[in-house]
């Protein structure tokens, strides 16, 4: 059985790795070398540096609706996608007798789309999971052959779910490729399910509960981050945690600025103590470091977001 894998980012690392070691990659689609840093270098992908050093063929067409000749020539039965990046048509869906089988990184139908990680935090969800489905023209709608789920803890951000997740998913896909090849497996029609969009930095709004500040940053570290201003003073957030407050003050004013007690700030119910920030163009700190610096007192006040 032939497989290409089709990935980008590092969440699929660790899927590619466990699939080659247990079934062999035949080839590996990615997307195209970007620019990054100041000096617009241009990077290989996480995927596309792990194919290599396996020493496995890489494709990184700019279009693959336009260009699916060398995928084509690849002559392979299955194709694994994970946070490709780029929308199948029929045409490529066509190409592998065996199907096109997605790891997508939510329970399906729930977050349908290209941010289900950060939106489950976001949205204070207490459960997350990955689903293993076969591809169709639809947006994430095709049918389901295998789930796993994992509980969100209050520790988590952006990043460690995504780790966790990965893991799973490497798990999960190889039981998943196992069932096909062994023609055992049995699909699942998916139900009414829900949208998440792509997500953006976002400014604070403090007049929400603690928990929604709390899942709002800790959703979006460590990016695209949740950020609040005061005056001239701009400073993204790593992380925050709900805690106790009997303070009277209005939404976003600093009940504590200090090496001792940290950054906490009053929330429309409750508060959150910042323990991780990064001043605009600074580097990252502890809010405890930060305050030592005494760019915040008690009483401040966070900016309002314009809405």
């Amino acid at each position: 059985m032939k497989i290409v894998f089709a990935g980008t980012p590092e969440f699929a690392v660790l899927p590619l790795l466990k699939l080659h070691e247990t079934f062999g990659i035949a080839a590996v689609l990615t997307q195209p070398d970007k620019p990054q840093g100041r000096k617009g270098i241009l990077t290989p992908s996480p995927v596309k540096e792990t194919a290599e050093m396996l020493g496995l063929p890489v494709l990184q067409p700019v279009r693959l609706r336009e260009d699916i000749a060398p995928l084509k020539a690849v002559g392979a039965d299955l194709m694994v996608t994970c946070a490709y990046g780029q929308i199948l048509t029929q045409e490529v869906l066509d190409l592998f007798p065996l199907g096109v089988w997605n790891i997508h990184a939510s329970l399906l139908p729930a977050y349908r789309g290209a941010a289900p990680i950060p939106r489950a935090l976001i949205d204070g969800e207490r459960e997350t999971g990955v689903t293993i489905m076969k591809t169709e023209l639809g947006l994430d709608t095709g049918d389901m052959l295998l789930s796993a789920k994992t509980p969100i803890y209050d520790s988590d951000t952006r990043d460690t779910l995504e780790e966790r997740l990965s893991r799973i998913s490497s798990d999960l896909i190889v039981e998943a490729i196992g069932s096909i090849k062994n023609g055992t497996y049995v699909l699942k029609k998916q139900g009414e399910g829900s949208l998440c969009k792509k997500v953006a930095r976002t400014e604070v709004d403090f007049s929400k509960t603690a928990r929604e500040v709390s899942c709002l940053i800790r959703g979006l570290s460590p990016a695209p981050f949740a950020f609040a201003r005061k005056g001239e003073l701009t400073l993204n957030f790593w992380f925050a945690e709900e805690v106790p407050c009997e303070e009277n003050a209005p939404a976003g004013t600093v009940i504590a600025a200090s090496p001792k007690e940290g950054l906490i700030v009053k929330c429309g119910e409750g508060a959150v103590a910042i323990t991780e920030l990064q001043p605009a163009g600074g580097r990252r700190m502890s809010a405890r470091d930060f305050c030592n610096g005494r760019k915040l007192s008690k009483g401040d006040r966070f900016d309002q977001p314009v809405l």
